[in-house]
């Protein structure tokens, strides 16, 4: 397998439907963070991709036709020249709505989705919150983050390879952009902010009654 799709957009822009999509589309399987909650060895290697030692992007993503979301999003420049041939797709939303989103879900205090899970936090420290700074809670300074971000992916993907999108956008734009046929199922649009915290919560009642 090679990498076909790379996905730019930073987590919260509609990155879980984008990888239900490239499956639905036959470009899956896509890579995703929840690629890596499961997978010590994963985490590992993106903590210390973050640290500023990245490793073989060819063996981590073995496997996967496609790639979106944190980790992967911020080394997008780095898929690229890899897979010259792949096409991007820049995920964004309404910055205010992606700030919103990652104070009730990724940003929260309550931890990433398993509290207990140190390393994946650790990773999480090196990968998200670190090039924040001290941003992470304050309005201004995430949304100037996000939108440096994309306009950075904007100027660095040549405009016949890059496709900025918004998951509301549905197939269309997406599939012409591939040039793959519309599928006949409805857009997967999934892991809204209520799902994610939802998802949250049960994790960590889990957690405490197996504590007993």
């Amino acid at each position: 397998m090679t990498i076909k799709v790379i996905g730019a957009g930073l987590g919260r822009t509609g990155t879980m439907s984008f990888k239900r999509a490239m499956d639905i589309l036959g470009l899956g399987p896509c890579y995703h963070m929840y690629e890596v909650i499961e997978n010590p060895a994963a985490i590992e290697f993106w903590r210390r991709a973050g640290d500023g030692d990245l490793g073989d992007l060819a063996q981590i993503f073995a496997g996967y036709n496609s790639t979106c979301d944190w980790p992967t999003a911020r080394w997008y420049r780095e898929q690229a020249e890899r897979w010259p041939d792949a096409k991007v797709v820049l995920t964004v939303r309404d910055p205010d709505a992606w700030f919103r989103s990652t104070q009730a879900t990724i940003f929260a205090e309550r931890g990433g989705p398993d509290v207990n899970a140190q390393p994946f936090n650790r990773m999480l420290q090196s990968v998200v919150f670190n090039p924040l700074g001290d941003g992470r809670h304050d309005r201004d300074k995430a949304v100037a983050f996000f939108n440096a971000h994309n306009e950075e992916v904007k100027r660095t993907i040549p405009a016949d390879r890059l496709l900025v999108y918004e998951a509301s956008q549905g197939w269309t734009p997406l599939c012409a952009f591939l040039g793959l046929p519309v599928p006949d199922e409805a857009f997967p649009l999934t892991n809204t902010t209520g799902e994610f915290v939802a998802r949250i919560e049960a994790r960590k009642a889990e957690k405490m009654a197996e504590k007993g």
